[in-house]
């Protein structure tokens, strides 16, 4: 993001909530998004959340989610500029510790009892049973720009994928069934003195509750389904949907939780590749995280 601009948005911020300059600290910068604690002349605090599309309606799935009940940091203001919002949040200090697997089942419990948003994107059987053919297109219009050339092993594994998806899809809405947070991970649940909240809503949406399941250990480590249903179990323990542990699709919960997952990964860094990053350059990166999932998605679809 030009300085510049971020400089007007974050002056943009100050005037809507009153308060002078503030001196500023980088806590962590993406190349879509950055966070920066700000520290102001009377020596209070805030957060200010910057990012572009189609991270930019996040203030509007926070409002909603803590209008609704669920524990979110308060927004005191925000504001749009050239596709780019900016939010000032309330500063939750240091996290009194880390989140553990127990927490993120207890928080999964809350956040899945909500009571679905109208507002928020849907992702039912047939929107999760259309991401193999989307992610095709993708390809397509990757490979019309002359990138991802050397990739038919990409196309024959979404080729497989695609055939088997509206099968694999049934069960979708087998409760937990509403909001799903989508970048549920460790580091998205602050746990503080005065009790927990959830971070990063930028991708919020409708839609199965056990992606969120699936994706609290990350995508760098190969699928665990073991590790996930002890997961689903805690979360079942601490008052989630009985269903959880459910079969859907033909498969095991935690098998079919872990390759929609991967799936929806899939066409999301492919739809990053051609429309929101849109970087030649960092096609490798992209096809290599592409193939390593596509693995994963076929052994646990068992397609």
């Amino acid at each position: 993001m030009d300085e510049n601009f971020n400089a007007e948005l974050l002056a943009d911020l100050c005037t809507l909530t009153g308060r002078p300059a503030p001196k500023r600290d980088e806590v962590r910068v993406w190349s879509m998004s950055g966070v920066e604690r700000l520290t102001f002349p009377d020596g209070s605090t805030a957060i200010y959340k910057y990012a572009r599309r189609p991270f930019d309606s996040e203030d509007q799935a926070l409002r909603l989610a803590r209008t609704l009940g669920i524990p979110v940091p308060h927004i005191h203001a925000s504001a749009r500029i050239g596709g780019w919002l900016g939010m000032l949040l309330e500063d939750l200090g240091t996290p009194i510790h880390d989140a553990d697997s127990l927490d993120g089942a207890a928080a999964a419990v809350v956040l899945h009892r909500t009571r679905a948003a109208s507002a928020l994107s849907m992702l039912d059987a047939e929107a999760l049973g259309a991401l193999p053919s989307r992610a095709l297109d993708h390809l397509d219009q990757l490979r019309k720009a002359d990138r991802w050339q050397d990739t038919e092993d990409i196309k024959h594994a979404l080729d497989q994928i695609a055939q088997a998806a509206d099968a694999r899809a049934q069960g979708t809405t087998v409760e937990p069934f509403g909001w799903v947070h989508s970048e549920f991970h460790p580091t998205s649940l602050h746990i503080g003195k005065r009790g927990w909240r959830l971070l990063d809503f930028a991708r919020a949406f409708t839609g199965p509750g056990l992606l969120d399941l699936a994706s609290w250990d990350g995508t760098l480590d190969a699928p665990d389904p073991a590790r996930l249903r002890d997961f689903i179990e805690s979360y079942v323990n601490e008052g989630g949907a009985p269903d959880a542990l459910a079969e859907r699709g033909g498969l095991a919960a935690e098998k079919w939780a872990l390759g929609w997952h991967r799936m929806w990964a899939v066409e999301w860094f492919m739809e990053q590749s051609i429309r929101w990053i849109n970087d030649p350059a960092a096609d490798p990166a992209y096809i290599n995280v592409v193939r390593r999932h596509l693995t994963g998605v076929l052994q646990l679809l068992e397609v």
